[in-house]
């Protein structure tokens, strides 16, 4: 279901370096490019001016080059994510993972171990077998392990329901944070049916746990899923973040030579295409906006207009009311320090919309988090205006 994973593991092989990370820099936002990544100088620098902050699957021997490009890495290599997942032997499990902490565990650049996309329920004892390893070889470090979207069936994720399969994941796998992709830019304009749902389901398991989340989006064109627009891309990033999502990766940036694959960041003949500009802004407004998203605690998630089904409308515990003349996805946060904040995401996808909130309980004053300098400003006049996918993050001052 990745798309062909597989492809991509053959086109690529890649690297990565330290930007910081969630300990040694409360600012850090992981983004990441769902790849694996050349080791190659040029290739890293240009990622990184992407606005990436975590290069994908490297090899061992290119962190140095990540590192070298401010980037974090998940580490690919099979000592870690080469077995049968079915039937993982602890001892030899065990004698991998020594060797690969022993050549790797201290490098800066290392963010986590790739161990496997996708799977199903059977595999999460296997999984857990490599993870524990981890866990005590190289603590604070990632095993990396995304999910199947919602849209799988019974049979894929071999558990009855999407919910079920997730919780089973989390109480084998003890996972320090969730990820799962979901790609829902339909070629005919449509968004997928389950986008929100998936989003839903993930940040419920992710406050019942106190887990981070990422969401894994699409950046690529390819069978019935449409190139992603401008709109397109801050719209799954904006929606990501309204849900208090705490990393986002993209799939894929560079553009595999097969079949109908088309428009990713990077095109077939190694050029950044128009995608890469467009993805370049949406990456650098994340990350003016991380220093504030860092420090905030997600109370609720509700919408204004249409509402998707197994979502909710405002309610009388929310901090928004309404918003007149659109459809919009609203976030309540509390921040560390007490203070309340909203993000507003203008769910139409081809018209701007001004989004002025009425309060359920009116604010002396407001101020937007700037997505392009990272300060407070005034929120009014044309800072009302939300671009399609746009969001706005606004402090609410009682």
């Amino acid at each position: 279901m990745k798309l062909g994973v597989a492809l991509l593991v053959c086109f690529c092989v890649c690297v990565s370096s330290a930007r910081g990370d969630e300990k040694s820099d409360p600012n850090f936002f992981p983004i990441m490019a769902w790849n694996s990544i050349p080791g190659d100088a040029a290739v890293m620098k240009k990622l990184h001016d992407c606005g990436f902050t975590v290069a994908g699957f490297v090899a061992p021997k290119d962190l140095d080059v990540a590192q070298a490009a401010g980037l974090k890495a998940i580490v690919a290599d099979n000592r870690c994510g080469g077995y049968d997942w079915t039937k993982v032997d602890e001892a030899t499990a065990r004698k991998n993972i020594e060797s690969l902490v022993k050549e790797v565990g201290n490098h800066p650049a290392v963010y986590g171990y790739y161990l496997r996309d996708e799977p199903q329920a059977n595999m999460f004892e296997g999984l857990e077998t490599v993870a524990k390893q981890i866990r005590e070889l190289s603590p604070g470090k990632w095993a990396y392990i995304d999910l199947f979207p919602n849209y799988a069936i019974a049979e894929q994720m071999q558990e009855p329901s999407y919910d079920a399969y997730v919780e089973k994941f989390i109480a084998t796998c003890h996972p320090p944070q969730l990820a799962y992709d979901h790609y829902a830019l339909m070629q005919d304009g449509s968004l997928r049916d389950g986008y929100w749902q998936n989003l839903e389901s993930m940040r419920k398991a992710a406050v019942k746990h106190k887990l981070p989340f990422w969401n894994i989006v699409l950046a690529v064109g390819t069978m019935d899923y449409r190139i992603p627009t401008w709109d397109d891309l801050r719209f799954q990033a904006y929606s990501t973040l309204c849900y208090g999502g705490r990393g986002i990766a993209y799939f894929t940036y560079f553009c595999p030579g097969v079949g109908s694959y088309r428009g990713a960041p990077i095109d077939q003949f190694g050029n950044a295409t128009e995608t890469w500009s467009h993805l370049q802004n949406v990456n650098l407004q994340i990350l003016k906006l991380a220093p504030t998203l860092n420090r905030l605690t997600s109370d609720d998630v509700y919408f204004i207009g249409a509402v998707p089904h197994d979502c909710h409308a405002s309610n009388e515990n929310d901090l928004v009311k309404n918003v007149a003349g659109g459809n919009f996805c609203v976030g309540d946060f509390t921040h560390e320090d007490g203070s309340r904040y909203v993000m507003i995401v203008n769910n139409d996808l081809k018209n701007a919309k001004p989004a002025i909130p009425e309060y359920r309980k009116p604010p002396k004053r407001v101020q937007m988090v700037s997505p392009y300098d990272g300060q407070l400003t005034a929120y009014e006049g044309e800072q009302l205006w939300l671009a399609p996918g746009q969001g706005r993050l606004l402090k609410l001052e009682y």
